[in-house]
């Protein structure tokens, strides 16, 4: 039998006392940032989190179905202001937008957190008064800590974290990029390139190997694993233009401009395209180019942009419903749900030539 991983094994394994190690899994204050996450960080590749009631505090909440008190209850939605994710943005919004929508059918309320930082987390988590975290986007581990610490249920939408189980949910990022980039080849595109940093989330990793997966498939060469075109920064805020402004100068100097660009989402396809028409290169008769996603203003670019619908609201929706299976059944196995999306075509993408 392996021997149980103790807060003292933790201390001795990163050369901190015990004491350190538990402010640190407790969430209480006195511990710097960085040493914190070291702990967490060494706590999970010790496995101490996956001991059962390790350092999880019992803490009693209403069931669902608790009669007429139903409708006071809630879900917190935590949505950290972070990385664009806001109400606002064309994509987390919509996702928002279901998960609304599905509490209100089973009668529960949303508390939106933007909060990003624990320690001001720990304030306004209230395990009594929730039944569950739907989480959305991209959120620190640390924060996440402190739900699983109180074993409050959560599902997470567009991302997970390799030190905290929980359930997910996502669009089939694989799979919608295989497809749309074997179209590209269909249409006779032999020369592609992916455009966004693979680092960046979950999905557009997912999203890159979907698109490697689909060339290796066909027998054709796939970019460099030093490809700066794979680990642009700037993917935020759009500032990521004047590099590739560099690297579209190199090809069209050495005469290697691939034919289709494939963007890891649309805000990145609708600034390429931006780049391009500048630098007079014709979308799509010189190079096509797509996104992903299907925000509303990829409709709205010059040329319309041919992308992958993601059903944001669906996702939403999933999310709610694998909290309440999740609340109802604590003990199933974790699951992570996937969401199909498929391609939409419009006018930025061509035969090579054409």
């Amino acid at each position: 039998m392996a021997k149980k991983v103790t807060m003292q094994k933790i201390a001795d394994h990163l050369g901190v006392s015990k004491f350190v190690v538990s402010k640190s899994l407790s969430g209480k204050g006195g511990v710097n940032e960085t040493t914190r996450e070291r702990v967490i960080q060494a706590a999970s590749q010790l496995g101490y989190f996956t001991q059962k009631n390790a350092y999880v505090q019992n803490v009693k909440r209403p069931s669902p179905a608790a009669g007429s008190d139903r409708n006071k209850q809630s879900v917190l939605v935590l949505m950290p202001n972070i990385r664009s994710q806001t109400q606002d943005s064309l994509y987390w919004g919509k996702i928002v937008d279901g998960i609304a929508l599905a509490l209100d059918q089973v009668g529960l309320g949303m508390v939106i957190v933007s909060e990003h930082r624990a320690d001001n987390f720990i304030n306004i988590l209230n395990p009594s008064g929730l039944l569950g975290l739907v989480g959305v986007g991209q959120i620190s581990t640390s924060l996440l800590l402190e739900v699983h610490r109180i074993g409050l249920p959560m599902v997470l939408i567009d991302h997970e974290d390799p030190l905290i189980p929980s359930d997910t949910v996502f669009a089939n990022n694989i799979d919608s990029m295989t497809r749309l980039s074997n179209h590209l080849m269909g249409i006779g595109h032999t020369l592609f390139h992916f455009i966004g940093n693979i680092r960046y989330s979950r999905s557009f990793r997912d999203r890159w190997i979907g698109f490697r997966s689909a060339l290796e498939e066909n027998d054709m060469k796939t970019p460099a694993g030093d490809d700066e075109m794979l680990t642009l920064e700037g993917m935020e805020d759009g500032s990521f233009r004047d590099d590739f402004k560099l690297w579209l100068a190199k090809r069209k100097k050495a005469k290697t401009l691939p034919s289709a660009l494939v963007c890891a989402n649309d805000s990145t396809a609708l600034i390429i395209c931006e780049v391009l028409r500048e630098e007079g290169v014709a979308i799509p008769a010189d190079i096509s180019v797509t996104g992903f996603d299907n925000i509303e203003d990829a409709m709205r670019g010059i040329p319309p942009l041919t992308t992958v619908h993601v059903p944001k609201e669906a996702m939403g929706r999933a999310a709610v419903e694998k909290l309440m299976n999740r609340i109802q059944n604590p003990s199933a196995p974790l699951e992570k749900i996937l969401i199909a999306a498929d391609i939409v075509h419009r006018d930025s993408v061509a035969g090579p030539g054409k």
